[in-house]
């Protein structure tokens, strides 16, 4: 089997606003989450119940997300800041 070569080079990673779309994300999981909550006992009954726990998971993942992008953004600014 031969291997891979690419015939072009990987484009530049887009830069957006990274904080805001995670904070968002990270509501949006949390509201799902408490949307549902008052379903419980009918996700219980039929089976879905893991839809819960899976936006309850995606919240609580994405506080470690809003922290992580945070720091990382605090770091590219002192960098910038350095190198000027």
């Amino acid at each position: 089997m031969a291997k891979w070569i690419p015939k072009h080079e990987a484009p530049e990673p887009l830069e957006g606003p990274v904080v805001a779309t995670i904070t968002g994300g990270t509501i949006l999981w949390f509201a799902l989450f408490l949307v549902q909550l008052p379903f419980y006992g009918w996700f219980d009954d039929h089976g879905h119940l893991w839809w819960l726990w899976t936006c309850l998971a995606g919240g609580a993942l994405g506080f470690i997300g809003i922290w992580y992008v945070r720091r990382r953004d605090a770091a590219i600014k002192r960098g910038a800041a350095e190198g000027e």
